[in-house]
């Protein structure tokens, strides 16, 4: 079976509720367990302080201010950091606000722990106010704690149909390779690499089927991270660095920015020199899970016949221009 089957299927079972692809043998499964347990025990527990990046951003640029929202887990909320201006959706809305020019009004609703089943309670809080544009970043909890990937994309793409039905426009980073994770043991590494991959997959198709643009987070947790460990991980080797949150908002904002009709005219249109084009949408799904900062974009191609929505996307590798330090969120909109 290809990947590109592979990630149908689970995208499949999702949508009608079924248990998803069996993995591994009982006589696995209860190894893999007894070393996912391991893995969370070196890990430790979450005891640090967390920062709420909730704010305004853009102090002194134009309004009003963009409404947005960032939803997810313990690496959306951007645990292990020492102040409220390492946490990824500082880096996030600060680097919008610039390239924007507006101000940005910033929701986060992360907890840590999270996974994708806990998004629900996450949306209602997101569409209790108007918003602009959320972003999702969930998945790597279920895969540490073996959640059936049927399962995993289907809540997401619950979560996904309600913020679109509701006229949010949301962008999801789909779940990073997990294969490096230094606590994570062989063979529970293998697996998680191959689970989180085919996680990101499905979670794409599921996503883009419901109205959403994704990016890929693959090798973010990759061979950057695996060559410079000590500066892209933070102390538990779990959780991102600042300079790694710093790394997930570059990758995150230029798809933000299209979300939000604020695409540079030269990004319009894709460019085949840097391989992007119209793709059929499983086979993108595997293509983007392993490659970081890979965007797709849904389309709807019609017919006197018939409507293909969902079948295809557009596949783009935007430039990722680094982006600035974080402001300090000001608990309110100062022009």
């Amino acid at each position: 079976m290809s990947k590109a089957s592979a990630a149908r299927r689970l995208a499949a079972a999702a949508a009608y509720g079924g248990r998803g692809l069996s993995l591994v043998s009982a006589a696995l499964y209860g190894i893999l367990v007894a070393e996912a347990l391991a893995a969370r025990k070196m890990i430790g527990r979450a005891t640090k302080p967390v920062f709420d990046a909730t704010g305004y951003y853009g102090r002194g640029r134009p309004g009003p201010p963009l409404e947005v929202a960032l939803l997810g887990d313990s690496s959306a909320l951007g645990y292990g950091v020492d102040q409220v201006e390492h946490t990824p959706g500082a880096y996030w809305a600060s680097g919008m606000a610039a390239a924007a020019n507006r101000r940005v009004h910033l929701r986060s609703y992360p907890v840590i722990g999270a996974q994708s089943s806990d998004l629900r309670t996450q949306v209602d809080r997101v569409l209790e106010a108007r918003c602009d544009v959320a972003m999702i970043l969930v998945g790597p909890n279920d895969v540490t704690h073996m959640v059936r990937p049927a399962a995993s994309v289907r809540h997401l793409g619950e979560a996904v149909h309600r913020l679109r039905h509701a006229g949010v426009e949301v962008v999801v980073g789909t779940c990073p390779d997990l294969g490096t994770i230094r606590p994570i043991l062989p063979p529970l590494r293998q697996l998680a690499r191959h689970w989180s991959r085919r996680l990101a997959a499905a979670q794409a198709i599921v996503a883009l089927n419901e109205g959403a643009r994704t990016v890929s987070l693959g090798d973010i947790l990759g061979p950057e991270f695996a060559a410079e460990p000590a500066e892209l991980f933070g102390p538990d080797k779990f959780h991102p660095s600042p300079e790694g949150y710093h790394a997930c908002a570059d990758v995150l904002l230029p798809t933000t920015l299209v979300a939000l009709g604020l695409v540079e005219p030269d990004e319009l249109l894709p460019t085949a020199q840097r391989g992007e084009g119209v793709r059929q949408t499983a086979a993108a799904a595997v293509e983007a899970a392993d490659r970081a900062g890979t965007e797709l974009d849904p389309l709807d191609l019609t017919s006197s016949r018939r409507t293909s929505r969902g079948r295809w996307v557009e596949l783009r590798h935007r430039r990722h221009p680094h982006t600035p330090e974080a402001e300090t969120p000001s608990p309110v909109d100062v022009p």
